[in-house]
């Protein structure tokens, strides 16, 4: 049975005394939250004062991003090794804005998989398809494509899939509970073909606009596992609203 999972991605959002405030809040509130695995992507240069504030509470800490190169000269990045200095668990890989915006590869995204879970940490690998490629019905076989490229047959360790629409990325428009479960159950049947004798236990997150008034039905479906969240992760009684659906 997989346990729900609820990430928060603060993408390049925060501040110390905001962060302080907001991570003060969501400790109180998911003290006895045990039914949901909670896990906090910062900012690289707040890994350390969340890490502070989550120390002695069941909230785990991520990363948004990581090198696959180890070390050398390669100004601006920041690689595994140093993440886990600051107690990093999970590393979010191959989101939507890395792969339109900074144009990483499934070349990329599938190297840094790689590094992440030799280190022994999870990598919670998006996917998902641009509203140009839904619309000429092309969104399963970018799925499929991006799902090939990982060789998740040779990872060997555990990993998360968050299936990210990138139409309903900060648009305020989310996939319906009955497309997301669709499209949840395409992936687990692609696990299928790929790893089959783990894919029932491999945790499958719906990120695009998840928010508290959508949390529930979307969790409720039998292949979404939980939430990759985006905007609303930053606002404390409504991330507590979505983890409280999760766990329920």
């Amino acid at each position: 049975m997989r346990t729900p999972i609820v990430i928060a991605n603060w993408k390049m959002n925060g501040g110390l005394a905001a962060n302080a405030e907001l991570v003060g809040q969501l400790t109180q509130k998911l003290a006895k939250q045990q039914a949901a695995t909670i896990v906090i992507c910062p900012p690289s240069p707040y890994l350390s004062q969340v890490e502070q504030l989550i120390e002695n509470s069941n909230i785990r800490l991520g990363a948004q991003n990581v090198s696959e190169y180890s070390v050398g000269a390669y100004t601006g990045e920041v690689s595994l090794k140093m993440l886990q200095e600051f107690g990093v668990q999970y590393v979010i890989v191959g989101h939507s804005e890395r792969r339109v915006v900074f144009k990483e590869t499934d070349q990329q995204v599938a190297e840094k998989c790689r590094v992440v879970v030799a280190r022994g940490l999870v990598p919670v690998i998006c996917i998902g398809e641009s509203l140009e490629e839904r619309q000429q019905g092309n969104a399963q076989a970018v799925i499929e494509q991006q799902l090939q490229a990982l060789s998740l047959g040779e990872l060997g360790g555990a990993f998360i899939i968050a299936y990210e629409p990138i139409w309903a990325i900060g648009t305020g428009e989310t996939a319906t509970p009955e497309q997301a479960q669709e499209m949840h159950s395409f992936i687990r049947s692609q696990l299928q073909s790929l790893i089959s004798g783990r894919a029932d236990s491999i945790s499958i997150l719906y990120g695009g606009s998840v928010k508290s008034d959508n949390a529930r039905q979307l969790f409720a479906m039998p292949d979404i596992d939980g939430g990759l969240v985006g905007g609303a992760s930053l606002q404390a009684e409504e991330f507590f609203a979505i983890c409280r659906a999760a766990g329920n």
